[in-house]
């Protein structure tokens, strides 16, 4: 059995079209065929239920490709980790992280790194926390941070710094002269949140919920400084970090006094699954540099 035939049999199970296959993998449909027909001879059964010009995995086909998967992905990591053993300091990182971070923490973190490793190459994912493991697990990115989150994946998550989250306000609000408050002063105070899923809008609803509250949500969104500018337009208050650069003048940041309010941001990774060792350094360096914070 050739390497080549387990690429091709992959592309053809993953595409269901002889054709779709034979153009994906630039060969020709002919080469494809007599590839597929002497893997079958090899093993000694089809792989495939043939219908006209359509073709769908057998069971047998089902029970070859999930460790066809296997070796592969294998072989994959073995030619990256060596390629990074070629040539070190070099590598591609995919790394998750929440909306957010995005300000200052994921500029700062990457430049840091790129200072030591000028030719790391990034693949950036942003989104929402429930997102970010879904790709996580997907083996869509390699690294991911987020707040922590029970989702019964085998997810190792390591904590790097945690900061407070206040109740941002109009300046020109009546509570803006304050420096602290209780949220129950905010009961019918129109909200400004994040979309449902959203790490900062469960920590939100859960605040509101053990202050007894409810007050109306004028507007979902996704971006923190989208949250930010309509807060500071006077249509409603929100709960935020405080960020340089999110309207500091027409803002007014209130501590939050009747319950602990704080969120924690951690590093995330799949335990078990293989990390290039471009990821697997910049893995380490997050954590030397930020552990302690």
């Amino acid at each position: 059995m050739e390497w080549q035939q387990l690429e091709y049999f992959e592309s053809t199970a993953r595409l269901q079209h002889m054709t779709h296959a034979a153009q994906a993998l630039n060969v020709s449909q002919p080469a494809l065929s007599r590839s597929i027909a002497r893997l079958e001879t090899e093993l000694g059964v089809p792989l495939f239920e043939r219908e006209g010009r359509s073709i769908r995995l057998n069971r047998y086909g089902r029970i070859f490709l999930s460790h066809a998967q296997v070796i592969l992905e294998e072989y994959r990591n073995a030619r990256r980790e060596i390629d990074d053993l070629l040539n070190p300091g070099q590598g591609e990182i995919s790394l998750g992280f929440l909306h957010t971070l995005g300000i200052h923490h994921i500029p700062e973190m990457i430049g840091g790194f790129r200072r030591v490793y000028p030719h790391t190459r990034f693949q950036l994912h942003q989104s929402a926390t429930h997102h970010l493991l879904e790709l996580l697990n997907s083996g869509d990115v390699d690294l991911c941070l987020a707040s922590p989150q029970d989702t019964g994946l085998h997810i190792g998550w390591a904590h790097l710094w945690s900061e407070e989250l206040f109740l941002a306000v109009p300046a020109s609000h009546r509570l803006g002269d304050r420096s602290r408050t209780a949220l129950k002063e905010i009961a019918a105070e129109p909200m400004i949140s994040f979309k449902a899923g959203y790490g900062l809008r469960v920590i939100t609803d859960h605040l509101l919920q053990e202050a007894g509250i409810s007050p109306p949500t004028v507007f979902e969104g996704e971006d923190v400084h989208t949250i930010a500018g309509l807060v500071a337009s006077g249509l409603g208050v929100a709960v935020l970090p405080q960020y340089i650069g999110l309207d500091q003048e027409e803002i007014s940041w209130l501590s939050i006094e009747d319950q602990p309010c704080r969120r924690e941001i951690g590093i995330a990774w799949m335990e078990g699954r293989f990390l290039s060792p471009a990821a697997e350094r910049f893995k380490q360096y997050v954590l030397n540099e930020y552990s302690n914070e």
